[in-house]
């Protein structure tokens, strides 16, 4: 797809894409490269799309701790709700 679509950026997507094994936040940083900043109606809903599996969730909340990140500049940095970030810390920390 990338290849067809958006030739002038496979470049920048093909360290990602050259790994054994592509993570949630591998797929998330390919999509920031792909879309761009694209429009807010395309944004609001394609976050309405994302799900996170346990993996995912604690990557995120240790991204919070190694850069001493409250709950609203992490969901700021990753487009997610504060309520969703104090939910996930009440869980899995």
């Amino acid at each position: 797809m990338i290849r067809i679509k958006y030739p002038e950026k496979a470049g920048l997507c093909q360290k990602i894409l050259n790994k054994k094994t592509l993570e949630l936040m591998d797929i998330i940083r390919l999509n920031a490269i792909i879309a761009g900043s694209g429009c807010a109606e395309n944004v609001s809903y394609n976050q309405k799309l994302k799900s996170y599996d346990k993996r995912a969730i604690l990557q995120i909340l240790d991204h919070q701790k190694k850069h001493r990140l409250n709950n609203s500049q992490l969901s700021r940095h990753f487009k997610l709700s504060r309520n969703t970030v104090a939910k996930w810390k009440k869980l899995f920390l």
